[in-house]
């Protein structure tokens, strides 16, 4: 399957114009990983790797590739540029592990090698994304509110 490569940026067709995303990295396993860039845009913006800069909204698992070729999303590469250092490290994705009552019991964290739970995390993992591949509508949905 081809996919993106990281630092590639790729324009969203929305209901309201533009959005932005970067892939930051490719796992052999899952597909691209994913940022949204900030903002939504009436046009394309004039440099889009100044666009690139910015803080990251959510990140995410997509088969982008699959999405956009497949008509699933509208949209194309638009350029490339150097992913932030913040974004630079593969992120560590959560997944909550429930009882029967569908109640937390504790959480898996994944950093693109190896698992670790944690019963009890402190509030940093909230910020931290799902370890989900998210669909097309679910991406438009969130892209769409930023």
């Amino acid at each position: 399957m081809k996919q993106f490569q990281p630092g590639d940026i790729i324009e969203i067709t929305l209901s309201q114009g533009f959005g932005y995303l970067q892939v930051t990295h490719n796992h052999p396993a899952y597909p691209e990983v994913v940022r949204a860039l900030p903002g939504h845009h009436p046009a394309r913006p004039a440099n889009i790797a100044e666009l690139a800069k910015g803080k990251t909204e959510f990140t995410f698992m997509l088969p982008l590739f699959s999405a956009l070729k497949q008509g699933m999303i509208k949209g194309e590469k638009v350029g490339a540029a150097k992913i932030p250092a913040s974004d630079s490290t593969f992120p560590t994705f959560r997944m909550p592990i429930r009882d029967k009552q569908g109640n937390v019991v504790y959480w898996w964290f994944w950093d693109g090698e190896g698992l670790h739970y944690d019963a009890n995390p402190d509030a940093s993992t909230d910020q931290m994304p799902l370890r989900e591949i998210t669909t097309a509508d679910a991406l438009i949905a969130k892209l769409s509110a930023v």
